[in-house]
């Protein structure tokens, strides 16, 4: 891939433009679908003021990218974080065109976000920003057109809110315009664990087609928020040993393995893993490139980088998080044979059981969540094999596999509709 400077590396937009155009290129696409897919096809950005708490009035700036829609409505989350740019929200729009089409879902990708600290506002603002925010967008949401969903630093609470505000301008309610809600109006079961849940699946997967025991297998996860910790749960009940837990403000191991059930307690009640008893502290940065024999980053973006991924020691690098790995980094786990289980494929647990979610509030009828779990991994073992068939057909790294596979299902949409003119 072409050389970049570490700006580059780490901005996720020339991330994501970097793969785009490897895949692109190795799958000859033509030039004209090449430049429908490369951009986004709309992008809104809107400023908005809102009365706070004190009683002056803010203005803020909230963003939604459309990416596509070619396959069904646009579907991704709504971010709230004083870093949120223009630039962040286009390549998570594009990741999350890339994997509904990987597991192979009737969705085009979407995101959204505000600038803004929400550890600053208190539940009144936050409500009051996200219904003026809903409402600013409002032609643009609908169960039809685009369905957002909770991401950093937004919850069921927040898609309640956005639900309830574009009810009350429907005069009707539309449960299905958002997904992650409370159960009790339309959320799904298992929506909460799902993304974890997938992470467990792809990594059996991946522990089979490698030939390697899952029993007493190491996994040290960068993370502890609702990916990280399902997962660790979740694999730790499967027999996984679950090593070492890097956390924004301090990180744990122990060799024989952490109680993810006790920690699990220890955070709900002092909002930290730091001073856990149960595991040594260590130094977050260097569990990273600790001895493991999976690693998951669960948390931001550019987590491996051309500066540590020499030293990551995993076997496997399973990406619960969106663009935790920079594409520079990308092309040195594959010199050193590290098998990557990419984004696109890894945490799309989570917008698969969005869809499950969206399909039954359409339906108004709920599934038990055996069944929701069973379709799950049912979807995501078949999206493995997917991409590692791709993977070695085309001779490139599971990454280029996962756009490529992609790429080729909705640019064969495009084909089969036509352009419109």
């Amino acid at each position: 891939m072409a050389t970049m400077t570490l700006e580059q590396e780490i901005n996720p937009w020339e991330a994501q433009a970097a793969r785009f155009d490897f895949a692109a290129r190795k799958l000859n696409l033509d030039e004209g679908l090449w430049k429908v897919l490369r951009y986004p096809s709309r992008e809104i950005i809107v400023h908005f003021p809102i009365m706070m708490d004190d009683g002056r009035v803010e203005v803020f700036t909230g963003f939604r990218v459309q990416h596509s829609i070619a396959r069904g409505p646009s579907k991704g989350g709504i971010r709230y974080s004083p870093d949120v740019t223009l630039d962040e929200i286009r390549a998570l729009a594009s990741w999350m065109t890339w994997k509904c089409a990987v597991v192979n879902i009737p969705f085009g990708g979407a995101k959204g976000g505000v600038i803004c600290d929400p550890k600053k506002m208190s539940q009144g603002e936050l409500e009051r920003m996200t219904r003026r925010y809903t409402s600013e967008l409002i032609e643009f949401l609908g169960p039809e057109k685009d369905v957002p969903a909770p991401d950093m630093n937004t919850n069921e609470q927040t898609m309640a809110w956005i639900m309830d505000t574009y009810s009350m301008h429907m005069r009707q309610t539309v449960t299905s315009v958002v997904t992650g809600k409370p159960l009790s109006i339309g959320g799904s079961r298992g929506r909460r664990e799902a993304t974890g849940r997938g992470i467990g699946v792809v990594c059996d997967e991946a522990l089979k087609y490698l030939h390697l025991p899952r029993e007493g297998c190491r996994v040290i996860i960068q993370g502890f928020g609702n990916v990280g910790s399902n997962a660790a749960k979740l694999m730790a009940e499967k027999g996984y040993k679950i090593v070492g837990i890097a956390e924004y403000d301090g990180g744990l191991y122990n060799p024989h393995g952490i109680d993810i059930g006790m920690l699990m307690e220890y955070r709900r009640s002092n909002a930290s893993v730091v001073g856990f008893k149960g595991a040594e502290p260590f130094d977050s940065p260097e569990l990273v490139i600790a001895e493991c024999d999976i690693f998951i980053p669960a948390a931001t973006e550019n987590v491996i980088t051309s500066r540590n991924a020499d030293r990551i020691k995993a076997r496997i690098v399973c990406e619960g998080a969106n663009g935790p790995t920079t594409a520079v980094a990308d092309d040195i786990l594959a010199d050193k044979e590290i098998f990557v289980i990419p984004d696109i494929l890894a945490n799309a647990g989570g917008v698969t059981a969005s869809y499950f979610e969206w399909v039954q509030d359409r339906q108004g009828y709920f599934w038990k969540e055996a069944l929701i779990n069973e379709q799950l991994e049912s979807i995501l073992v078949e999206s493995f094999d997917d991409v590692v068939r791709y993977s070695v057909a085309h001779g490139v790294n599971n990454r280029i596999a996962a756009y490529m596979l992609a790429i080729d299902r909705v640019a064969s949409t495009i084909k089969q509709r036509g352009i419109y003119a």
